[in-house]
C-alpha cells in the first residue's frame, strides 16, 4: 500500500466512524430522553429503552476511538494526539476540529461519571449528564464544518434530521419535564 493509498484509506476510516459513532451518540441520547419523558413509551418498556441506551453509550467509545486513531494517522489532517484532548490547537479546520475535541471531553466525562453514579450527588450527576445536549450540539457543529460529508444530500438530509429531533425532545424535556403521552 502506498502512503497514498493509506491516507485515502484513513481519510475513508475517520468519515465512517464519525458518521457512525455520531450514529451512536444520537440513539443514546434518544433513548436517554425517552427514560425520562413518555414520549416514545410505546416504542418499547423502560427496561428495553435503558439496555438501548446503556449498549450506543458504550458503542460509541470503540467507534469514536477508531475516528480518532484514524485522524491520528491520517497525513493529511495532522492531528496530534494532544489535539485528541485540547481543542483548537489543529492547523487543519481549527474550530471545526476544535468542536469535536470539546464534545469528545464531554462525552467522556458524562460517560465516566455515569459509570461512578453511585458515589455522586444525585443533583450534580444529571447535571452532568445534561451537559450531553451540548456535547452532540457540539459533535453536529464539528460534522457540519469539518469536512465533505454534509455534501451527501442523504447524509446530510439524515444528520439535520436527526439533529432536529433532538433539538426538540431535548427543548421539551428541558423546558417540561416528563411529557405526557
Amino acid at each position: 500500500m502506498t502512503a497514498q493509498e493509506a491516507d485515502v484509506l484513513f481519510w475513508l476510516l475517520a468519515r465512517a466512524t464519525g458518521v457512525a459513532s455520531f450514529l451512536a451518540l444520537f440513539i443514546a441520547i434518544l433513548s436517554g430522553i425517552a427514560l425520562r419523558t413518555s414520549v416514545l413509551d410505546r416504542l418499547g418498556s423502560n427496561r428495553e429503552i435503558q439496555s438501548l441506551h446503556q449498549f450506543t453509550t458504550a458503542l460509541w467509545i470503540p467507534l469514536g476511538g477508531l475516528h480518532l486513531v484514524s485522524l491520528l494517522l491520517d497525513r493529511t489532517a495532522r492531528v496530534r494526539a494532544v489535539d485528541l484532548v485540547v481543542p483548537f490547537g489543529v492547523d487543519y479546520g481549527p474550530v471545526a476540529v476544535g468542536l469535536g475535541t470539546l464534545a469528545f471531553d464531554i462525552f467522556v466525562v458524562v460517560t465516566v461519571t455515569s459509570w461512578i453514579r453511585r458515589g455522586l450527588d444525585p443533583r450534580l450527576w444529571s447535571w452532568i449528564h445534561r451537559t450531553s445536549y451540548v456535547a452532540f450540539a457540539l459533535t453536529f457543529a464539528h460534522a457540519f464544518l469539518s469536512g465533505t460529508d454534509f455534501n451527501s444530500p442523504l447524509l446530510s438530509a439524515v444528520t439535520w434530521s436527526l439533529a432536529f429531533a433532538v433539538a426538540v425532545l431535548a427543548a421539551s424535556r428541558l423546558v417540561w419535564g416528563r411529557l405526557p403521552t
